[in-house]
This record gives structure tokens, C-alpha cells and sequence, in this order.
């Protein structure tokens, strides 16, 4: 009787295994059919994703059948190629993220790319991860296929087409507009969220886009030649950006100022600030912010007597401050007095 060769037989083990993987319980006639084997072969390939390391049990009962459940130690795996794409794009990701796993996360990107498919890789070869240390705020989840979309138009040198999605108005009140284009030059992770930093022609000037607001446009627009990034360093760029200012890391509003606190306590706090001792109680600090309102209000978190040095306009943030502050104290509320 002619047997089934070995190639066909691994594939069947492969569509077996995606079986199990897709529901918790599998009647073993059900199986069968859908694996177009007998009940006596499809114990025989139970059997062999057992020795494989496959922790599959048998259920009882009138339909009886199979379960793939957790074992003890990890198995081979099989992924489709969405998956695939998707745990590389996880995998780099997570070799950036600063959560301490980064190498472990870089031999296991080694060790799917030496057995990734050629027609995967084209697809995720373009996709870069620019790291950009930050600890705060929340994200939001971007389109996988924005991500590649992306990677592959930095990656050939080809204008992007998209449309942009206005914070806090739904898609469906978006009013219609021409799609933007813009030379795509850095992906860059920060803070749990995508950006893209692209030279947008018709501004004349770059842009940073979040990617989970962008739906890229098909096909993509004609070739360019990269700009130099203001300052090469894509990571300064977009903290710059962030902080208001425009092609250095300088915060807009700088000041110096002197806080009643001894160096030691004032230091944890101060961030990219930068701190002078000049007494044992006191310290002189430089600092920036957005605006000056945003300066002064984060100077007052200290706690402590400040001298503004030679600033009118922070002066004059604090004044505006104070006034604000009287009119809230001067409520009507007494409970904490009492």
C-alpha cells in the first residue's frame, strides 16, 4: 500500500498543529475530515507532535478528542506570515525598549531571521527602530501595516502619501482633504508611540507625525534624495521638537534662579536642568521649560523661597501666578481651616 511522502507528511503535521492552536477542544472525527486522514493516521501524528514536545492530551466522552495544552518545555513552533512580520516588528522593538531584556530579545531576533522567508524579509527589512529614552505618557496602538508601509517608503527613498486623523475629532467627522506628502526619513519609537520624522516640501520645513493617526496612501510618490536632519541626531531632533524648539535640544524659555534648598535636595528633581551650589542651603538653577507659565509652575513643585536672576519675563510668570493663586485661596471653602 503506497504511504504518504515525507514532505507531505510534515505538511500535514503543520496544518494539524495549526488546528489545535485555533480552539481549545477537537473532536478527533472532526479532525479527521478536516485533515482528510484516517482516525488510525491522525493518532499517529498525535503521537508524533508528542515526541516533538507537544503537550497534547485526549478527551473522553462521546466525542472524544484532542487538546493542546502548556507544557514544560517550549516546543517548535509554527507562525503564519502575519505573525512572523509581527514578532520581528516585536522582537526589534524590543531590543530598543530599555526594559532589560534586550538581549535576549536580540538573539531571538537572530535566530527567526536565519529562518525567515525571503518574501517576509522584503517586507520587514525597511522597518528601523530609532530608540528615544522617555518614561511618560500613554500610547497608542499603531497599524502594523502603517509601520511597514513606512520602513519601506524610508527604506527605497520614496515619498509617503497618507492621510492624518485630527486629535479628538472621530473619522467619520473628518472633513476631506488632499492627502499629505512628505519625505519620510526616521520611525522612531518614544513613549510607547510611533512618530514619523519627514520633511514635508510644500511646509518647506520637518514634520513629526504620529503614526497611529496616519492611514498611508497606495501607491507612493516619487523618489528623493535624504536632507541631513538638523543637528544628525534624530533622538536630540525630536526632543527639541517636543520641548518647542526647533532644531536643538534647548528648551524655548530658559532661566536661572536661585532656590532656597540645599544642592543635594534639588538635584533628584531638576531633569536636564543643570545645578551651581553656592551656599550649604542654597543652590543656583538652570533651567527651561515651554513657556514661561510652565516654568514657573514647575519651580514652585520645590517648595522653597526662589530668586529669580535677571528674567522679567519668568517675573512676570510668577506675578500672574500669584494672582491666580490668591483669587483660588480666596474661596469660600473653610473645612480645612476648621
Amino acid at each position: 500500500m503506497p504511504t504518504s511522502s515525507a514532505p507531505a507528511a510534515s505538511r500535514r503535521l503543520l496544518d494539524l498543529l495549526s488546528l489545535l492552536q485555533t480552539r481549545r477542544d477537537w473532536p478527533g472525527a472532526v479532525l479527521s475530515e478536516r485533515l482528510h486522514v484516517s482516525p488510525r493516521t491522525l493518532r499517529r501524528d498525535i503521537d508524533r507532535l508528542r515526541d516533538l514536545g507537544y503537550p497534547i492530551t485526549a478527551t473522553k466522552g462521546p466525542d472524544g478528542g484532542y487538546r493542546l495544552g502548556a507544557g514544560t518545555r517550549l516546543p517548535p513552533l509554527l507562525f503564519d506570515d502575519d505573525q512572523a512580520v509581527a514578532l520581528t516588528i516585536a522582537l526589534r522593538t524590543a531590543v530598543v525598549s530599555g526594559a532589560g531584556i534586550e538581549e535576549a530579545a536580540g538573539r531571538a531576533l537572530v535566530t527567526l531571521s536565519q529562518v525567515l522567508p525571503a518574501r517576509l524579509r522584503a517586507r520587514v527589512d525597511g522597518f528601523d527602530v530609532t530608540p528615544v529614552a522617555h518614561t511618560e505618557g500613554d500610547g497608542r496602538p499603531a497599524d502594523p501595516r502603517a509601520l511597514l508601509a513606512i520602513g519601506a517608503a524610508i527604506r527605497t527613498r520614496e515619498e509617503l502619501r497618507f492621510d492624518y486623523r485630527t486629535p479628538g475629532r472621530p473619522e467619520d467627522h473628518e472633513p476631506l482633504r488632499p492627502p499629505r506628502q512628505v519625505q519620510p526619513h526616521h520611525l522612531v519609537a518614544r513613549a510607547g508611540r510611533w512618530y514619523l520624522v519627514a520633511w514635508d516640501p510644500g511646509r518647506q520645513d520637518w514634520r513629526v507625525h504620529r503614526v497611529d493617526r496616519m492611514t498611508v496612501r497606495s501607491p507612493n510618490g516619487p523618489r528623493f534624495t535624504p536632507r541631513e536632519l538638523p543637528g544628525g541626531d534624530v533622538a536630540s531632533f525630536l526632543a527639541a521638537r517636543f520641548k518647542g524648539a526647533q532644531d536643538t535640544g534647548a528648551w524655548p524659555c530658559r532661566a536661572d534662579v536661585v532656590i532656597g534648598l540645599p544642592p543635594g535636595r534639588v538635584l533628584p528633581f531638576i531633569g536636564d536642568g543643570i545645578v551651581l551650589a553656592t551656599e550649604p542651603d542654597r543652590c543656583r538653577v538652570r533651567v527651561g521649560s515651554w513657556s514661561w507659565a510652565g516654568l514657573a509652575a514647575w519651580l514652585l513643585r520645590f517648595d522653597a523661597d526662589i530668586e529669580v536672576v535677571d528674567c522679567p519675563a519668568l517675573r512676570r510668570a510668577f506675578a500672574v501666578a500669584a494672582t491666580r493663586s490668591a483669587r483660588a485661596a480666596g474661596g469660600e471653602d473653610t473645612d480645612a481651616a476648621g
